[in-house]
């Protein structure tokens, strides 16, 4: 295989297919198709299962912004995912916040979390970048598992989902679900929206030739860092969601096989795509959810479907789908 050859198989999909005004019109038609299944599948599958495919679909999708589209592959995802939790779920338990002030409280601590650990980790590149993620979210599991305030093996149970805006009760889980569909609709449109204005442009000229967007004076480390931030921001917004949705905030979202998931999720769905993680998430979490029987063996099936992502759909299958229709998804 050529060099070009094995160049072209390592680039996301979206970045090799030209966008016109005919496929703006095909992403809000997708848009609009996402919007009614919001809207129409609680009718017709468990509210809360929706609502833990919609945390793991945004968290997917604050990865993939960083992966797809900045190129780094960070190992330690859950840091972000797992202590925004932990924050809302204390601050919604203990101190009696509003879970949209719960919520808020978790994302920012991801987001300077994010912010401290993005800039030692953007200091090196490839692998190294990948192990110093993987160095530091361990740091945080450690300090998670020893901190008072976390429960430690415990963690946080019985946080209470609260009245919204201090008006509107969540104890409803289809009230609650409406609240979480407008969460992840409206992150999706803010990642669509950065993948398509200059900013995502930068990221993309980065992630495909560094030192050549170097040469034409661009700050990479700069804009590596803005995306880094970002992608723990939308991450740190899920796992606060999910800590008010199941009550609870425990080790399991912040231990290193919840980065492997999101990781697994993304690449299934379609890396470098807009909507595949989405797409790649629901797979994930139904197999979770409906093969539960099988107990261990899920994450062998799991695997078994990673490997036959790989060997047979390398783009993920909204990749797949995205080159048979010829247009980016």
């Amino acid at each position: 295989m050529s060099s070009a050859a094995a160049s072209a198989d390592a680039t996301p999909i979206a970045a090799v297919m030209p966008e016109g005004k005919d496929v703006k019109a095909f992403h809000r038609l997708v848009f609009v198709i996402i919007a009614v299944l919001l809207a129409v599948l609680p009718f017709i599958l468990y509210p809360v299962f929706l609502m833990k495919v919609l945390c793991f679909a945004l968290f997917a999708l604050a990865f993939n912004l960083l992966l797809g589209y900045g190129g780094l592959l960070s190992f330690g995802h859950a840091a972000y995912f797992g202590m925004a939790s932990y924050i809302t779920a204390y601050t919604a338990k203990y101190w009696g916040l509003t879970p949209e002030l719960a919520i808020l409280g978790g994302t920012v601590v991801a987001a300077l979390l994010g912010l401290v650990f993005g800039a030692l980790a953007i200091r090196r590149q490839g692998i190294y970048f990948s192990m110093i993620t993987l160095a530091l979210a361990q740091m945080v599991f450690f300090f998670s598992l020893q901190a008072k305030f976390t429960g430690g093996e415990d963690g946080i149970q019985a946080v209470p989902r609260g009245h919204l805006f201090g008006v509107i009760s969540l104890a409803d889980d289809r009230v609650l679900y409406a609240l979480v569909a407008v969460i992840f609709f409206l992150g999706l449109l803010l990642i669509y929206r950065i993948i398509h204005s200059p900013f995502g442009q930068v990221l993309k000229a980065i992630r495909d030739n560094e030192p050549r967007a170097i040469s034409l004076g661009y700050r990479a480390n700069q804009y590596k860092l803005a995306v880094f931030v970002l992608s723990t921001t939308l991450a740190g917004l899920a796992g606060s969601t999910k800590a008010i949705v199941f009550q609870l905030a425990s080790l399991t979202d912040v231990h290193w096989s919840m980065s492997g998931e999101v990781v697994l999720m993304t690449l299934v769905g379609g890396m470098g795509t807009v909507f595949g993680p989405i797409l790649g998430s629901f797979v994930i979490i139904a197999m979770e959810n409906y093969l539960a029987q099988f107990g261990a063996w899920v994450t062998i099936i799991q695997g078994v479907v990673f490997v036959v992502c790989v060997l047979v759909f390398r783009e993920g299958i909204l990749g797949l789908v995205a080159r048979m229709l010829k247009r980016p998804l």
